[in-house]
């Protein structure tokens, strides 16, 4: 039992780390494009130095595949990252996370489409709740072209945290934190053309190195250490702790909040994934070394 009030607490502090994050991405001031790279490379620092410092090299279970499939989830993960990021300066950072969370129905839809798995009738009713969910949440009017930009920024990332899920749950055998760090190293030379080094400010080097140091490595450290102690149902319910965080920032240090109609849409978003997740947490899956479970969100490879 203590072991698990352990992880509890570890993971709810990660959650509230993630839901952070969009304040430290506006608040740099850079590009999303420069913002994941920096944070792909103090991330890196901070997962390269924690891995060696526990020894996680030695025995570290790569082989040529697996490499290769951490590089892929890497390219996805970090693409996921500039849309994301790009949906926070569209729109606003509560809207976009909301979104954001639909990632679970492409996750079932990848299953059904590449793994022919079976989409149940009660999966079906989840995914058309979620919709609904959606176009409430969204709050798009006719002609408000940067709110639309917006939800489908945060869509593509969606998909795209998606398709990195998929292809890490293909890796067993190696620590979640080894194949974060190559995904972030894979980032870096993907993103380096599109970076301008004069473009950051000096205040916003600050930013950039909390979000590589903080909502990169502690968070993933505290994450994959919460992992271990906590059963799924558990993880699937806290991960929500994200969004709600999320929301909260948003409008302390911004002003922004959604409106009533949109707020009708947000449970319905909220209470679909947390069912589609736990439905296919219960279904047998291949057993991974320290496996980060699809609820959550940041990371398999991470979140956020």
């Amino acid at each position: 039992m203590r072991n698990e009030i352990r992880g509890t607490l570890e993971l709810t502090l990660a959650m509230v780390l993630s839901g952070t994050l969009g304040v430290f991405v506006v608040e740099s001031g850079a590009s999303p494009f420069e913002v994941v790279f920096f944070r792909c490379l103090f991330g890196a620092v901070a997962l390269g130095a924690y891995s060696l410092l526990r020894g996680f090299f030695t025995g570290h279970g790569f082989t040529p595949r697996k490499l290769g499939l951490a590089a892929l989830g890497g390219v996805f993960i970090v693409f996921n990252w500039v849309f994301l990021f790009e949906a926070y300066r569209a729109t606003s950072i509560s809207l976009a996370t909301v979104v954001y969370h639909t990632q679970p129905f492409f996750l079932v839809l990848l299953g059904a489409l590449f793994l022919r798995e079976r989409i149940s009738g009660a999966k079906i009713g989840w995914l058309v709740l979620a919709f609904l969910g959606l176009v409430l949440v969204s709050g798009v009017r006719p002609g408000d072209t940067a709110s639309l930009a917006g939800l489908g920024y945060a869509l593509a990332a969606a998909v795209l945290y998606a398709l990195a899920t998929f292809v890490t749950k293909r890796i067993t055998g190696v620590r979640p934190h080894l194949i974060a760090l190559v995904q972030v190293v894979v980032g870096m030379p993907l993103l380096l053309p599109f970076v301008e080094f004069g473009g950051v400010g000096g205040g916003g080097w600050g930013w950039l190195v909390g979000l590589g140091f903080i909502h990169t490595g502690l968070m993933y450290v505290l994450m994959y250490a919460a992992y271990a102690k906590l059963p799924t149902a558990k993880i699937a319910v806290l991960a929500f702790t994200y969004p709600a965080v999320a929301m909260g920032v948003d409008w302390a240090v911004y002003g922004h909040h959604i409106g009533l109609v949109q707020a009708l849409g947000v449970p319905l978003i909220v209470l679909a994934s947390l069912k589609v997740t736990l439905v296919r947490a219960a279904a047998p899956a291949p057993r991974t070394a320290a496996h980060a479970p699809e609820a959550a969100s940041p990371a398999a490879t991470r979140a956020a």
